[in-house]
C-alpha cells in the first residue's frame, strides 16, 4: 500500500471512524496510526504480516471492533484488555497459544473468533462476559473442556476441530447456550455428559467425526430428551 493510498485511507478514517487497512503488506503500526487513536471505532489489520502487536493499541480506547486475523501473531498484547469498548475481536489464523487474562475486563464482548490457532487450553477469561454470544475456538489445539466452563454466557460455542477428549458436565450449566460444535475430535461416545442432553438449553450438538457412528448416538440416555429441544427449534424456524 503506497504512502498516497494510506494517507487517503487515514483522511477517510477520522471522518468516518473506520480504518481498513487489510493487505497492506504491514509488520508494524504505521507512524500515521497512532494519531488516529481518539477517533477509531473500527480497525481492521487483517491479512498482514504483524508479528505482534504494539502496546500503543491499547490507546485506541473507542474501538468497538478489532480484526488482526491472518497476521504471523504469537501472542496477544495484555494492553487490550484496555479497549473496555470491544464488542467485536477477530484474531483467528495466526499462531496464538494463550490468551491474556485482562481480556476478561472487555465486559462489552458480542464475538470472539480465536479460530485456526494453537491453542491448548480452554480460555476461561471469556466468563462472566454477559453479552458475549459466539466464541470460535476451532482449529485449536484444546484438549479438555474443564468445570470453570459453566460460567460461560455464550449462545455459540464452536469447538470443532480441536483434540477435545473430556467434557465436563458443567458445561451443560452454561444459561445461555444453545448451539454446541464439537466435530472433528477426539471424543469417545461415552465422554458425551448426559447432562448436556437432558438438562441444558443446547439445541444444536455437532458431533459428527470423532470417535464413534453417529448412529451410536441415537442409543445414549438422554438423546430423546435432546432432540425434543432439536425439533421445537427447527418448527420455530418454518
Amino acid at each position: 500500500m503506497g504512502n498516497s493510498g494510506l494517507k487517503q485511507h487515514y483522511e477517510t478514517a477520522k471522518k468516518t471512524g473506520t480504518l481498513n487497512l487489510s493487505q497492506g503488506k504491514l509488520d508494524e503500526f504505521p507512524q500515521n496510526l497512532r494519531a488516529l487513536a481518539p477517533v477509531l471505532r473500527t480497525l481492521d489489520l487483517s491479512k498482514n504480516k504483524f508479528v505482534r502487536i504494539p502496546n500503543d493499541i491499547g490507546n485506541f480506547t473507542l474501538l468497538k471492533q478489532l480484526n488482526i486475523s491472518h497476521n504471523k501473531l504469537t501472542e496477544l498484547p495484555e494492553v487490550l484488555g484496555a479497549l473496555t469498548k470491544l464488542e467485536g475481536l477477530n484474531a483467528a489464523s495466526n499462531q496464538i497459544k494463550s490468551i491474556p487474562w485482562p481480556l476478561s475486563k472487555l465486559t462489552r464482548l458480542k464475538q470472539v473468533n480465536l479460530s485456526d490457532n494453537q491453542i491448548t487450553e480452554f480460555p476461561l477469561m471469556f466468563r462472566d462476559l454477559k453479552f458475549l454470544d459466539m466464541l470460535d475456538l476451532s482449529r485449536n489445539r484444546i484438549t479438555t473442556i474443564p468445570d470453570a466452563v459453566a460460567a460461560l454466557h455464550v449462545v455459540e460455542l464452536n469447538l470443532n476441530q480441536n483434540q477435545i477428549s473430556a467434557i465436563s458436565e458443567k458445561l451443560a450449566e452454561c444459561p445461555r447456550l444453545k448451539t454446541l460444535r464439537l466435530e472433528e475430535n477426539c471424543l469417545q461416545l461415552n465422554a458425551i455428559p448426559i447432562k448436556i442432553l437432558k438438562d441444558s438449553n443446547v439445541s444444536v450438538l455437532a458431533l459428527e467425526g470423532n470417535l464413534f457412528e453417529m448412529k451410536e448416538f441415537a442409543d445414549v440416555d438422554g438423546y430423546d430428551n435432546y432432540m425434543e429441544r432439536y425439533t421445537a427449534v427447527k418448527k420455530k424456524m418454518f
